[in-house]
């Protein structure tokens, strides 16, 4: 019986928070009070605590450890259902080692009789399915690719290791992680399934790319950078629960503009805190120049900000006065505090436009090009392209067999959109992050136009002619498909236009196309409030519908849930 559809039918289902990713569909995120959590909010402090409290922080820092995930007094939570986790990730180990893993360990509910019984496996970026033994709350499993090279790694560790995980069906050989970010889940017959996200990219921790450390589940949802915090101990600390993360300060990589946009570049500050922070000496790293310069001397004020001007605060590693070069092709960039770990992080989309960091009303934030530069004040909305999304019907309605998952997109401006660039470095098709697609030389979306977008399996069951007519999509509405899947619990879907390919000819490995976002958005079954059931989208036939085109579609508010109109 599914318990879902009777908790929605009652009354105390409006009382239920879900937390997405890691931490499972029937749990809510930790309390907002727990100094545990992150909050890179402008307005300082993580709402409901006192004093300040850092941007991020460890789990135990002062001895306390704080259960692995947290969730708020709040909430109500099945404690009759098992609730999975995914606690800690190896995705690149340090010194060129082919090293990778993930710990699992049970939320919330009853132990599990047996793994293999359940249906317990993982799946997604890599796919492997448990034996038949059994897992106690309070356990910490784990799964490698290399069961001999993982205890040459820990000879000490005396868990229960399983592994290794399934061959890749593309290369017959053992899957890998790819280091550019994936999304693992657990799944588990019932409700306890879980999906869990990575990156190398900003804002995600950098020390968790081969520098030696492990992503560490802090709470709330996993699909958000700020959830996660590089390990304190090198290599991670396999098996065992609660673990330390290395600690961030109150000091923010806020806003930048780039260089050739008819005034100098710059670069924002924001500090959190209620004291003055001297960044003096602190080091700012633009990756794709592979460039390294030190602020020449600058203090951020309590709450405040401060303004770095590229040509005039920034030396090399030899003193000298140098100029910060920010290309509009876009990159990574970093902020290096005194201590190990304190950094902060923005990763520029190809634009012209200033990049920065929007709060967002759940406490997490967002990131992109902006509508207006904002040196020294708050930032603008994000920037929005062309191209935007426009329907999610992210978990079908198992027991209707016309219900079928979809993504629908919409041109927007007043011209007909090809999304497909020609440009002097290559060629190549829009794509949409999150479900592996590409549009092709061919597709063209008329002004105010719409694309409807299907997994392959409808392609292989039905065509395009077969899904046009199921859903009365009229032929001037583009229909594709795509290989990936919307997860069920939340994941970040992204539009993106390539802007500019950089071959790198020394290392084919480094090159690279650069995009110009034009719409983003991570949906949760978490989502509340606004007076939006938004639980309905999550397994019982709605979808989330746009109703918002002002900014990027992070904020909840900007969606409405209703019957799917594929097409519509």
């Amino acid at each position: 019986m599914d318990i879902k559809k009777i908790l929605l039918a009652g009354s105390a289902v409006t009382a239920m928070v879900l937390a997405t990713s890691c931490s499972s569909d029937k749990s809510s995120e930790p309390d907002p009070s727990d100094p545990t959590l992150s909050s890179s909010s402008e307005n300082g402090t993580i709402p409901g605590s006192s004093g300040d409290v850092p941007v991020t922080g460890s789990s135990s820092s002062d001895g306390n450890s704080t259960p692995v995930p947290g969730v708020s007094s709040s909430s109500v939570v099945d404690e009759s259902v098992t609730q999975m986790a995914i606690t800690e990730i190896m995705y690149n180990a340090d010194d060129g080692s082919a090293l990778e893993w993930v710990e699992v360990t049970i939320q919330s509910g009853p132990d599990i009789a047996s793994m293999l019984a359940s249906g317990m496996r993982l799946d997604g970026a890599l796919s492997f399915t448990f034996p038949n033994e059994p897992l106690k709350k309070g356990e910490y499993i784990v799964v490698t690719n290399d069961k001999a090279l993982f205890m040459q790694t820990y000879p000490d560790f005396q868990g229960k290791l399983y592994g290794p995980w399934d061959n890749d069906p593309k290369t017959g050989a053992v899957a890998k992680l790819s280091n550019e970010g994936d999304v693992i889940d657990v799944k588990l017959t019932g409700e306890g399934d879980v999906s869990c996200s990575y990156s190398m990219e900003p804002p995600w921790p950098s020390l968790a790319n081969g520098k030696g450390r492990t992503l560490v589940y802090k709470g709330g949802n996993a699909a958000q950078a700020t959830s996660w915090g590089a390990s304190k101990i090198m290599n991670g600390n396999p098996g065992v629960g609660n673990d330390e993360w290395l600690t961030t300060s109150n000091i923010r990589l806020n806003e930048i503009m780039p260089t050739g946009t008819g005034v100098d570049a710059w670069v924002e500050l924001y500090n959190a805190g209620s004291a003055d922070v001297d960044v003096s000496g602190w080091i700012f790293e633009s990756k794709i120049r592979k460039e390294k310069l030190t602020i020449k001397a600058g203090t951020v004020p309590a709450k405040g900000y401060l303004v770095l001007n590229a040509t005039t605060d920034f030396v090399n590693s030899d003193g000298e006065p140098t100029e910060l070069i920010v290309s509009d092709i876009g990159g990574s960039y970093y902020l290096y505090g005194a201590t190990e770990g304190d950094e902060s992080s923005l990763l520029l989309p190809s634009s012209k436009l200033s990049s920065g960091v929007v709060d967002l009303s759940d406490g997490s934030t967002a990131q992109g090009a902006l509508v207006a530069a904002t040196p020294g004040e708050p930032n603008s909305t994000l920037y929005i392209g062309s191209l935007v999304i426009t329907e999610i019907n992210y978990h079908p309605n198992e027991d209707d067999l016309n219900d079928a998952e979809f993504l629908e997109l919409k041109n927007v401006s007043e011209v007909a959109i090809t999304p497909y660039e020609k440009l002097t470095s290559g060629n190549r098709g829009w794509k949409i992050e999150g479900i592996n697609f590409e549009f092709s030389a061919t597709d063209v979306i008329p002004a105010g136009g719409l694309v409807v977008l299907f997994p392959d399996s409808l392609k292989a069951a039905y065509g395009e002619e077969g899904m046009r007519k199921r859903y009365a999509i009229d032929a001037s509405v583009l229909i594709s498909f795509y290989s990936g899947k919307l997860s069920n619990r939340g994941e970040m879907i992204a539009v993106k236009k390539p802007y500019f390919f950089q071959n790198d000819v020394s290392n084919p490995l480094n090159s690279q196309w650069y995009y110009d976002w034009s719409d983003a958005t991570l949906y949760s079954d978490n989502w509340s409030g606004n007076g939006i059931d938004y639980k309905r989208a999550d397994g019982f036939g709605y979808s989330l519908q746009r109703k918002d085109f002002t900014t990027m579609g992070y904020e909840a508010a900007a969606w409405t849930v209703d019957k799917p109109t594929p097409g519509k």
